[in-house]
């Protein structure tokens, strides 16, 4: 009988050991969903490259300043889910003090609301479409992401100026910049095409 005791007692020990690594041990749904992913403008890079001549050649630059409000989420879809952000025009920068006049005076000059390019990124399905004001006008533009260990984000894509109404204010570039856009065939041509690329860093607080 009391090799029996024991053997019950020592049974026990073992089912309630079992139990209790099973309480700590997260399952995988657990552990994804205790993650968390938060975006700040701070460490947010807005890029984009135009073309020039019919060669097409890069002319690249960017927006020094992004605002939006923190925002976060238990997968990076969440996170940059109903993103609303603002972009001031007056960050623009090219390395180029004279090109910069150029693109504030003769080409978002010639828009409507010319201080400030807003929109909201929406994600559904894993589809990525940030919905863009410029020139009075709003638009979709489709990204294409890239999510690098869950934590470096790359949103990307190309707008066409048509779409935004604003190939008046391309011409007007291409007038202040006619010699310097003509390519060895003497053909001046700004290229209405222009990549967009956002760079982030889902932070985890």
């Amino acid at each position: 009988m009391k090799n029996i005791s024991i053997l019950f007692v020592v049974l026990a020990m073992s089912l309630t050991s079992c139990k209790n690594e099973k309480k700590e041990t997260a399952t995988p749904a657990e552990a994804e969903a205790a993650k968390n992913f938060v975006i700040k403008s701070e460490g947010t890079s807005v890029t984009w490259t135009a073309y020039k001549t019919t060669e097409k050649l890069p002319v690249g630059g960017e927006f020094t300043t992004v605002n939006f409000e923190e925002q976060s989420g238990t997968t990076p879809q969440e996170a940059l889910n109903n993103l609303e952000f603002s972009i001031p025009v007056s960050s623009l920068f090219t390395k180029d003090d004279t090109r910069d006049v150029k693109l504030k005076a003769s080409f978002f000059g010639a828009m409507l609301d010319t201080e400030i390019l807003k929109g909201t990124i929406s994600v559904e399905n894993d589809t990525y479409v940030a919905s863009i004001t410029m020139n009075g006008v709003t638009n979709n533009l489709l990204l294409e992401v890239s999510i690098t260990d869950e934590r470096r984000v790359t949103l990307s894509g190309v707008m066409s100026l048509k779409d935004w109404d604003a190939l008046g204010a391309l011409e007007s570039l291409n007038k202040v910049c006619f010699d310097l856009h003509k390519g060895p065939d003497g053909v001046s041509k700004t290229w209405e095409d222009v990549a967009i690329k956002v760079t982030t860093f889902l932070r985890d607080k």
